[in-house]
């Protein structure tokens, strides 16, 4: 294999969609470093592994030895990205969007090398480009390509309102692109129209159209919707050491090769070696141990990451956890259902009675953490790893 093909081979992995692949070839065969770019509205004050898909895909390139250009779009954060969205999003003050680029910046240097990345804000140049300046980028695009926009066009279907400064959203993302001489764009498969939007102005500008990649949303703990903090189904890139080993030895085998793919920089050979091993009768836990190491020594050191292993090694009296947990689902009374009648419905225990003795027995676990009040209610759209004495565990997803 040349290495202009292992090149291509580490920026495919993962990736949902290259547009075009062609041009990316071109541009690496000049031999010349890649601007490439990634955009990230300081929208809440942390990240969690979701967000870290793209800024891995970021070191990818970054070990390939190109320029990665992380940009914190403190201006495009006062429109709100309407990628995905069934309504208009909020907006936020420059107070909160300050404060939480801020955190971007301290957090994204566990995952890139400080000294091979740039740090970018778009309002330097958003606030730059003034009233008459918007107007002349607005008069780019018809409200008809608008449009065709997947989300944009199921709201007017819907004659949901969408309102003016929406349409802006793509057109800055877009004029980013030209103003940072983007050669490749990264963005999650929601951003596709974003990124097209920003070839199309850098054509129109003489410059030659950057490359769009987008990458697939990362599924959360539940291995269904994707990871979000509303939905209580993340991982948080600051989350305590224990906690974050926790989680990913929570998920399914089958989530777990998907983790493996976006979230580890493990070779993809070795990553083929572990699931051979696996089809050959290997314990997958092992796998899921290596991947939760690897997770949490990124983000914690190598101590940590050893640390919380031998807890959780404790915590389940040297694999009393089975390697495969049995998936249940429970309807939510309302918002929410309590958990003796959580435990009943997923068949952990016998009777809501049952339930709460467990309960008041300190034997009834979430996420190995013990719980005593019989009086908790579990919220919906949550999923955790109930365990019920030394042998009884489930996951279980509250609908």
């Amino acid at each position: 294999m040349t290495d202009l093909e292992k090149s291509l081979a580490l920026i495919r992995r993962g990736a949902d969609e290259i547009i075009r692949e062609d041009d990316l070839l071109q541009k690496l065969e000049r031999g010349k470093p890649l601007r490439v770019k990634t955009g990230f509205d300081p929208t809440a004050p942390d990240l969690h592994l979701g967000h870290t898909v793209l800024i891995n895909k970021m070191r990818h390139f970054q070990d390939l030895g190109h320029h990665v250009m992380f940009l914190i779009g403190d201006f495009t954060g006062l429109i709100g990205d309407p990628s995905a969205r069934d309504a208009t999003r909020k907006p936020l003050t420059n107070e909160q969007l300050a404060e939480n680029a801020e955190t971007y910046r301290q957090q994204v240097y566990k995952i890139l090398r400080r000294d091979k990345t740039e740090i970018c804000f778009n309002s330097k140049w958003g606030n730059a480009l003034g009233s008459a300046g918007m107007i002349k980028l607005a008069a780019r695009y018809t409200v008809a390509r608008m449009l065709e926009r997947d989300d944009f066009k199921k709201r007017y279907a819907a004659k949901q309102p969408i309102s003016i400064h929406e349409f802006l959203y793509p057109l800055m993302q877009g004029y980013d692109s030209v103003v940072m001489k983007a050669d490749v764009e990264l963005g999650g498969t929601d951003q596709k129209f974003n990124l097209l939007v920003g070839r199309e102005l850098q054509k129109e500008e003489g410059q030659e159209p950057q490359v769009a990649l987008t990458m697939p949303i990362l599924e959360g703990l539940d291995g269904k919707k994707k990871m979000s903090k509303s939905l209580k189904n993340y991982i948080g890139i600051d989350e305590p050491a224990g906690e974050m080993f926790g989680k990913l030895m929570s998920i399914s085998d089958e989530l777990m090769w998907r983790y493996f793919e976006l979230l580890s920089f493990r070779p993809w050979d070795d990553v083929q070696r572990l699931q051979k091993e696996i089809q050959g009768g290997a314990n997958p836990k092992q796998a899921k141990v290596q991947l939760a190491l690897e997770i949490v020594e990124r983000f914690h050191g190598k101590a940590a990451a050893g640390k919380a292993n031998d807890e959780f090694i404790a915590r389940f009296r040297q694999g009393a956890m089975p390697s495969e947990i049995e998936e249940k689902q429970v309807a939510a009374y309302g918002k929410g259902i309590p958990i003796a009648n959580l435990l009943k419905n997923s068949g952990l225990v016998t009777s809501t009675s049952e339930g709460i003795r467990m309960l008041k027995q300190g034997a009834v676990r979430i996420d190995s953490e013990r719980v005593e009040d019989n009086a908790m209610t579990i919220a919906a759209g949550t999923t955790h790893v109930y365990q019920v004495g030394k042998r009884r565990f489930a996951r279980v997803t509250v609908k």
